[in-house]
Order: C-alpha cells, then sequence, then structure tokens
C-alpha cells in the first residue's frame, strides 16, 4: 500500500468542513439517484391501490427487498393467472377491517323526552384481518404491465473507476442488478442498480461509494462495532454507521475530484440521520474520524499515525464551538 500524504488528508477537511458548512446553512431534500419503476401498491387481479396502512407496508416490503414492480397478488390469484409463487418466496401481510355482524339497530329512551328512538351501532363487530400477498417479481408464469424505467446515458470517470476496481480486488463482491443499493455482511457483497437507471455519473459513484464504506467495516476489515453488532432499521447503531458510510463517500468523492456534485446531497443525508440521534453534531466529528479509516482503506494508502492529520485541527475547533 502507499502511504497517504498529508495533501490526501486535506481533501478529507475540507470535505468535512463543507458538510458542516451545509448543515449549518440547510439542507436540501435528500434524493435517491436512480431511477425504477413507481407506482402505489396494486392488486394485480382487481387493478385497485391498496389503501389505509397497506401502501406503506407494501412499499417498506418492496424497498427492503428491492422489488421494482408495483403489482401484488395472492398464492391463490398467481395460479388463477396460470403462474405459481416460486418455493421459498416469503409473502408480505396486507390488512383489512371486516364486519363480522351486520349494522344492530336499538331502541332507546331520549332523556330529554322520553319516547324511544332508534340507534344504530357498531358494538364490536368490526375486526381487522390480514391475509398474505406476494410480488409479481416473486412468480413465474405470472403475466403484469411493464413500465419501462427510465434509463440514462452518461461517460464514467476514470478516476472513479480505478479507485473503485482497485478496491474491489481486496474488498466485497459487487454485484450490479435490481432495485435497491445495500452492503450485505453476511455474504461480503455490495448490491447496486444497473449503472443506466443513474441520473448521471456523480450519483452513481457516490452511492458505491457509500456502500463500499459500508463494506469496511466488515469483521476481516476495521470490524466496525456499528456495522458487525444487530441492529434495526433507524436505530442508534445504523444510524452511526449510516453517518460513517455518507461521511467516507463524501470524503472519497473529494478525492476522485466529484465533491462539488455530491457534499449538498451527502449534507442532506447526514442531517436526516442527526435527526433520529437528536441532534447531536458532535457526531459528525466521531463519523468522520471512523470514515477516514474507511476511505484509506478504500484507497489503499496507509497513514503514519504518529503525525498529526491536518484534518484533526480542524475538528477539535468544531468539538470546542
Amino acid at each position: 500500500m502507499a502511504k497517504a500524504t498529508a495533501e490526501h488528508h486535506d481533501v478529507y477537511a475540507i470535505v468535512t468542513e463543507q458538510v458542516i458548512a451545509a448543515l449549518e446553512a440547510g439542507t436540501v431534500p435528500w434524493h435517491k439517484p436512480w431511477s425504477a419503476e413507481t407506482g402505489l401498491p396494486r392488486n394485480l387481479t382487481s387493478g385497485k391501490a391498496y389503501r389505509g396502512i397497506n401502501p406503506f407496508l407494501l412499499g417498506c416490503e418492496a424497498m427492503a427487498r428491492g422489488f421494482e414492480a408495483p403489482w401484488w397478488l395472492t398464492y391463490k390469484q398467481a395460479e388463477e393467472r396460470g403462474g405459481h409463487v416460486r418455493k421459498g418466496e416469503t409473502s408480505s401481510l396486507v390488512g383489512f377491517w371486516k364486519r363480522l355482524d351486520p349494522l344492530k339497530v336499538r331502541k332507546v329512551r331520549d332523556d330529554e323526552s322520553g319516547e324511544l328512538v332508534e340507534m344504530a351501532t357498531l358494538g364490536a363487530s368490526m375486526v381487522l384481518r390480514y391475509f398474505r400477498v406476494f410480488n409479481v417479481e416473486q412468480c413465474d408464469g405470472v403475466a403484469y404491465p411493464r413500465n419501462e424505467s427510465t434509463r440514462h446515458e452518461w461517460d464514467a470517470i476514470e478516476q472513479c473507476e480505478d479507485l473503485v476496481a482497485g478496491y474491489l480486488q481486496r474488498g466485497p463482491l459487487l454485484v450490479e442488478g435490481g432495485a435497491r443499493a445495500c452492503y450485505q455482511p453476511s455474504t461480503d457483497q455490495v448490491f447496486m442498480p444497473e449503472r443506466d437507471r443513474f441520473e448521471s455519473a456523480a450519483g452513481y459513484y457516490s452511492t458505491v461509494l457509500h456502500e463500499l464504506t459500508h463494506s469496511t467495516g466488515h469483521a476481516k476489515r476495521l470490524a466496525r462495532k456499528d456495522l458487525l453488532e444487530f441492529h434495526a432499521f433507524g436505530d442508534a447503531s445504523y444510524s452511526r454507521e449510516e453517518l460513517v458510510a455518507e461521511m467516507g463517500a463524501a470524503m472519497l468523492s473529494g478525492v476522485v475530484g466529484i465533491e462539488q456534485l455530491t457534499v449538498p446531497n451527502s449534507a442532506a443525508y447526514v442531517a436526516s440521520w442527526l435527526d433520529k440521534l437528536r441532534g447531536d453534531r458532535r457526531l459528525v466529528v466521531t463519523a468522520a474520524a471512523q470514515a477516514q479509516k474507511a476511505a484509506d482503506l478504500i484507497s489503499g494508502v496507509t497513514y503514519d499515525e504518529s503525525t498529526p492529520r491536518p484534518s484533526e485541527s480542524t475538528t477539535s475547533e468544531f468539538v470546542a464551538a
């Protein structure tokens, strides 16, 4: 490995300052930089959109499991359409209210007039039921309407390609395809949508650098506690790890010269997780320190720990403030 120079870490410090400045000035809405088939979750047989809590439940399922198609159906509906749910696929829940008894009408005496009047009541006749559905992408032999996702043309950036390729030779396996960008520690794999789903080269590279930064926390690399420990989406460990990944991506974007295109969105993303962590702005500094180690590992450089890093004075001033 090559040894990192002071100038190399100057980039980290500059990017950290830019993110902090963007946080202090206000942030722009976070934007997913790739396109996919969109629309409210719908039942394929009826064509109707799900209502109530169901669009949220199915939307979260689709995002977590990488489904692009908005179409869902039951096991029986899949068979009725000449197809079947693939063996081993797991279902998703859809809830609905069902009336067990007809509307009850009873007579009661009015307190003021003393006359008997009719009163309608539901009593306990409404109950919440659920059934299980599958996304059409979990089925074979089921035809469904397809909306072609927007495709984009952009030129690869050689310096970014070299950085990513160099780390992948020593790091995780990159798998392209599907509708999600994520890192899976159990298999040490980074999943990314196809490149032409991204609106720009900068959007693609900043996203893959984010996921590669996650991969540096694997037990055989930096063994980052927040990545290795079990955690649920949105909890403190998850949020801290997201800060590290986005800071690392921002720093590496600075190394390859695309930071001006990505820092505003990085600041927005960082701000969203800081809010979950009760707005503790010092976490930016903690995340930056871990992100530096991750960025060094991805870049394939080492740093002499006996020499103060240029970014350390910057972050200490921020903590004091």
